[in-house]
């Protein structure tokens, strides 16, 4: 008889182990008196060191097969073009001869420089300034040319494929799936009017949450550059907006665009992407979450993914995207 074990595809860091992680460490040249501390991290294994001169690191430990050289590279490349321009980022750091991304032991690592900070507050409109003001910055460096090599925004294609994995995982039962089916397709319905014009594309972080914003007292650095792509503007602005009521949306939104506006202009045409950027990450985490479920690390930290009560949740969540979308200038009307 055969092992249906057999099949099932190795864990991507099943061989990364605590002494692995310092090995390949201090191959680099780096000599660390202290156990590596784990970050909260899933796509990759990120860690945070201190060398024997008492420097703070991140070493980040890149997915397997996720992004190739070139990709990941392309990544680096603009982290030093940013901070060679003055937009507070952790660049990667270069050995002697000059290389970002080491490969060692089957595994491919970056070191980065450890940025202290917390996260912004979002309803203090000081801070919303200045994170207006800084990603007005960071994109003025970013539309000065596009990426050759990472992705870029493709809402339509990138939902589809989504909704795919999701509709091929196990754990939806015959009604939901029939009601994720109608209500995704009528989703990608309505992001078909969303589509901005490939000019419009810049540099963009991709995933700017609050979590990939560090500093204190109004001054801020962005940190994690993984899902670096080419991207209209407001990709990177949306999810400070996370205010419920329409009025405190409007300020949120009020004080970022004035901060930005004294970098970059903002074309207020892409206002209207945000609920369909929204519906995009609800549908991407979801198949997210499916797509990396072979990974030990996430059924540890997401053991709600297989409960009915998560996907009928999410359903729900995406009906009133629908609506969000069928109205989602109304909030925004006030907005100079």
């Amino acid at each position: 008889m055969s092992d249906s074990r057999a099949a099932e595809p190795r864990p991507p860091f099943a061989d990364l182990s605590p002494m692995r992680v310092v090995e390949a460490i201090e191959s680099l040249g780096l000599w660390l008196p202290g156990e590596p501390f784990a970050l909260n991290a899933y796509e990759n294994r990120v860690y945070l060191i201190h060398d024997d001169e008492r420097r703070r690191w991140v070493a980040k430990f890149y997915r397997p097969e996720r992004w190739s050289d070139e990709q990941i590279q392309e990544e680096h490349d603009y982290l030093d073009e940013l901070s060679e321009a003055g937009v507070p980022v952790a660049a990667p750091w270069r050995d002697a001869e000059g290389h970002s991304l080491h490969h060692v032991d089957g595994y491919r690592l970056t070191l980065f420089p450890h940025l202290p900070g917390q996260a912004p507050e979002l309803d203090n409109p000081e801070h919303l300034f200045a994170l207006g003001e800084l990603m007005g910055r960071a994109h003025k460096v970013g539309e000065r040319r596009s990426f050759q090599h990472r992705p870029r925004l493709d809402l339509l294609a990138m939902v589809g494929e989504a909704r795919e994995i999701v509709l091929d995982s196990p754990w939806l039962d015959r009604r939901q799936r029939s009601v994720y089916e109608r209500t995704s397709t009528k989703l990608q319905e309505l992001l078909a009017d969303k589509v901005l014009p490939d000019d419009a594309a810049i540099r963009a972080h991709g995933d700017c949450h609050i979590g990939n914003i560090l500093g204190r007292d109004a001054s801020f650095a962005l940190v994690d550059f993984d899902d670096a792509l080419m991207a209209p503007a407001i990709q990177d602005l949306w999810m400070l907006l996370t205010a419920d009521a329409p009025e405190e949306r409007q300020m949120q939104l009020s004080e970022v665009l004035e901060g930005y506006e004294q970098e970059r202009e903002f074309d207020r045409g892409e206002l209207r992407l945000i609920e369909a950027l929204r519906t995009f990450r609800l549908i991407r985490h979801s198949a997210w979450l499916v797509s990396r479920w072979n990974d030990p690390a996430f059924p540890l930290a997401f053991p709600w993914l297989v409960e009915t009560s998560y996907w009928d949740t999410h359903i729900r969540q995406l009906e009133q995207q629908r609506i969000a979308m069928d109205d989602s200038e109304r909030w925004m009307a006030g907005v100079d």
